[in-house]
């Protein structure tokens, strides 16, 4: 790392020196920017707000929510599990604060990439609503913030809580840059989103070390599964860039084929849990055999071509057996 200067690393290249995306000049035109420029028209104070909250990615916070409630529905059997302060202390350290701790020094370290990637044409540090220096400081402030929220939770929910954020500096920093290195991107966002997630949930109300194994085996199969074809939007920007992903080193075929595989072995091992009665037992599953095949034509379909929105979906789909599976758990 260089030395900072007014805001921007010495030895990074500045958000001029580096090429726009295709067809487009500054904020103006950019996706999201004209809903920007009509609040800041209006209500200027706005803008450092929606700056802020733009970084965290709001729209990301529902996958932590969603995999905790999972863990948490498991350990309870019960639909609501209780709500006390260690809840709300969770809810809000999965929310913005680690999305914002882990988003910013993903935002500050791929900048080269991201001004050649048209879906991060809005990140604030590449239309220059936000300076380097700044991003680093919110980075720090989202850290501090998250480990003094999750406390409020337990030693575990703190313990897991920092794991994540270790990861996720790993994940985006130098000279780790897990991101850029094949194979060890996805086994992050599996870890984090697939297992650490579930495990939030569960560790308020019973043991970590009593977390079915199973379902470990689960989240490492799905969150890599969905991961890997996220990869495959990015390639472009990232093999421009020099980061080594893995559908830049495995090519986007490549991991159609792995992702597709690892999602039949979720499927596959999502019924044997449901049929071999490892953490519920039922006499049928007739919601669970006819929604197997249905999911795995989803996925081979919808991740030939994959985009945020179409990878949104073969989530949904997964929702609807789960859903299925947890009412047999709270019946």
């Amino acid at each position: 790392m260089g030395e900072v200067r007014g805001g921007r690393t010495a030895d990074r290249p500045r958000n001029e020196d580096l090429p726009r995306v295709p067809g487009r000049t500054g904020a103006a035109g950019l996706p999201g920017a004209a809903v920007r420029e009509r609040l800041v028209g209006r209500f200027p104070a706005v803008a450092p707000v929606w700056t802020v909250v733009h970084l965290t990615r709001p729209w990301f916070w529902p996958l932590g929510w969603a995999g905790a409630y999972l863990g948490a529905v498991l350990a309870t059997r019960a639909w609501l599990p209780p709500v006390t302060p260690a809840t709300v202390a969770l809810l809000v350290a999965l929310g913005p604060l680690v999305w914002g701790a882990v988003l910013a020094v993903n935002d500050l370290h791929d900048l080269p990439s991201d001004r050649r990637n048209p879906r991060k044409a809005t990140a604030a540090l590449v239309t220059g609503a936000i300076t380097e220096a700044e991003l680093a400081r919110w980075a720090r402030r989202c850290t501090v913030a998250a480990l003094a929220v999750a406390a409020v939770a337990g030693w575990w929910a703190l313990a897991g809580t920092a794991l994540v954020l270790l990861l996720g500096y790993l994940y985006s920093a130098p000279p780790w840059r897990l991101k850029a290195r094949a194979g060890a991107d996805v086994a992050v966002n599996a870890l984090t989103v697939g297992v650490l997630g579930p495990l939030a949930g569960w560790s308020l109300h019973r043991s970590p070390l009593e977390y079915p194994s199973v379902m470990v085996l689960l989240g490492l199969l799905l969150g890599a599964a969905l991961y890997l074809p996220t990869t495959v939007i990015d390639v472009d920007a990232d093999r421009a860039a020099g980061d080594p992903t893995s559908a830049v080193r495995w090519t986007p075929e490549g991991c159609y084929r792995l992702g597709f595989a690892l999602w039949t072995a979720a499927v596959l091992v999502w019924l044997a849990t449901c049929h071999l009665g490892l953490l519920v037992t039922r006499a049928a599953w007739p919601l669970q055999d006819a929604a197997a095949p249905v999911l795995v034509l989803v996925y081979a379909l919808l991740t030939l071509r994959p985009s945020i929105a179409r990878m949104a979906v073969v989530s949904a789909a997964f929702a609807v057996p789960a859903a299925d599976f947890l009412l047999a758990c709270v019946a």
